[in-house]
């Protein structure tokens, strides 16, 4: 043992030696040189790239960074050894990454990645306006050179792409508002945000099911459509209208729309915008991957530059409390015209982003200007009607947890009968089902109970109106007997006159 550690004391006392004769021997700029051409050499011999991705590009953040630890994190839970997990602020799950100094190996389209992720110490910092932190963190991507076009070109941006379908899934999504009178925060943005978390899906939409299939298809060749908008030269946006009577789930569908499509929501309120600039403003403030609704557009505010031959304004008959609020330039402070709308929904303003949903409701689609209505603005209108036999079906499954086998038979031929000649909203059933959903049996008679009383005055209205109409043709037929007459007698008059002329 102690001949073992002489021999190692000799063999270092040698290296020391030729170390200090190299650097005797040889300049600085001679080892520098020899060094840069076997790198070189290296590198001309291996047959890989290697590209470094660091955290802090300058004094900037790489985006490329935060993307490769978000993509990598989908891989790193699976196959990591060792992981580091972390949850970012307004975020709905957890995310894995890569612990220091780990590897990973990637497969994209038959082509093999390798990533590495390293963290050293940062030297001490000279005087920076921004400090930087203590660790210096980065990737490096080891790729075959034969790869390497492939790679920068598809890769990357696939990278990219996954990130932020990653980042959108993990974050929690928002509902925001305009704040009121146009005003700002203290990072000068006009939108209020709260956290958006409504339970409405498509599968619990009460709806006509191949209305919803076709719905959720749009909205599904809408979110993976960008090469087809590129193509056709279409801005990436798509309005749709939803109109119907109050209760009939409008805001529903909306709520159900992103969740579907995970997006956030910016609910406009038009009483609260006085220009067609500050509209402007606020869709140039708006995020890609984004619902714009406008709720009840008929009566929100009345249009400036829009009128009808005797003088009134097109959306005059708007609810009293809003005439008030939004009777353009002389009446208030709210100057919005349609011209701005129609520009803020279709014009070269609306392209300012991508990958954006315009909503509009109404419950009166006939008081709607028609170019408000046309495709490029209103791609889709979805009528969300009284409630029929296939949406009961799906609210019964929802409230109740009764399939279309556990209602008997009798009792669900009655139901299929009246649903459509009652005309009520899946709102009034709702509440009808909330009431008694702990007596199953007892809420599906009940509901049949309020159907056969909705029908009942449904048709007594109907029996007033026919015998209302019956009184109107009986008085004015004596009328039209009168004016026959008269016209008969007059007729008369003028052949008398003529024979006495002719005579």
């Amino acid at each position: 043992m102690k001949e073992l550690w002489t021999s190692l004391a000799s063999l270092m006392g040698v290296f020391a030696f030729c170390q200090t004769l190299v650097h005797a021997v040889f300049p600085p700029e001679l080892r520098f040189g020899i060094l840069k051409i076997s790198n070189r050499i290296f590198n001309w011999l291996s047959s890989y790239y290697y590209f470094d991705i660091t955290e802090i590009d300058g004094v900037n953040t790489n985006e490329l960074y935060n993307a490769v630890q978000l993509y990598l994190s989908s891989s790193a839970s699976i196959t990591g050894s060792r992981v580091s997990l972390t949850r970012a602020l307004n975020s709905s799950g957890f995310t894995y990454g890569l612990a220091n100094n780990d590897s990973l190996v990637d497969s994209f389209n038959g082509i093999t990645a390798y990533w590495e992720h390293h963290v050293i110490q940062r030297q001490s910092q000279t005087f920076s306006w921004r400090p930087l932190p203590d660790e210096k963190r980065g990737f490096t991507l080891k790729i075959k050179k034969k790869d390497k076009a492939y790679i920068l070109k598809n890769y990357l941006d696939y990278v990219m792409e996954m990130a932020n379908d990653i980042r959108r899934k993990n974050q929690e999504r928002l509902l925001y508002t305009n704040s009121r009178g146009g005003s700002l925060d203290s990072r000068g943005y006009p939108w209020e945000s709260v956290p958006f978390k409504h339970p409405s899906t498509f599968d619990t939409l009460a709806m006509d099911p191949s209305k919803k299939t076709e719905l959720m298809e749009d909205l599904r060749d809408f979110a993976d459509g960008q090469a087809f908008y590129q193509t056709t030269g279409r801005a990436w946006k798509r309005g749709y209208l939803l109109y119907g009577p109050p209760g009939t789930g409008k805001s529903s569908m909306i709520a159900a729309m992103a969740n579907y499509l995970g997006y956030d929501i910016y609910d406009l309120e038009l009483t609260e915008v006085n220009t067609n600039s500050e509209l402007r403003k606020l869709l140039m403030k708006t995020t890609s991957k984004s619902i714009i609704v406008i709720e009840d557009i008929d009566c929100s505010v009345n249009f400036s530059n829009r009128k009808k031959p005797n003088g009134k304004k097109q959306f005059e008959a708007v609810h009293p409390e809003m005439r008030n609020a939004g009777g353009g330039g002389e009446d208030g402070g709210n100057t919005i015209t349609l011209s701005g709308l129609l520009n803020f929904t279709d014009g070269l303003w609306s392209c300012c982003g991508s990958e954006r949903i315009f909503v509009f409701t109404t419950n009166h689609i006939e008081k709607l200007d028609p170019a408000l209505l046309r495709s490029g603005r209103m791609d889709m209108h979805i009528s969300m009607s009284y409630c029929t036999f296939e949406a009961l079906k799906i609210l019964l499954k929802n409230y109740l947890g009764l399939s279309e086998g556990d209602v008997e038979k009798n009792v669900l031929n009655e139901l299929e009968e009246v649903v459509d000649e009652a005309k009520m909203t899946p709102a009034d059933i709702s509440e009808v089902l909330i009431k008694n959903r702990r007596n199953k049996e007892k809420a599906v008679l009940e509901l049949l109970d309020s159907f056969k009383v909705k029908k009942a005055k449904k048709n007594r209205v109907i029996d007033v109106e026919e015998e209302e109409e019956q009184e109107k043709r009986a008085l004015e037929s004596p009328k039209q007997g009168c004016e026959e007459s008269v016209e008969n007698c007059i007729k008369g008059n003028e052949v008398l006159e003529e024979d006495l002329v002719i005579n």
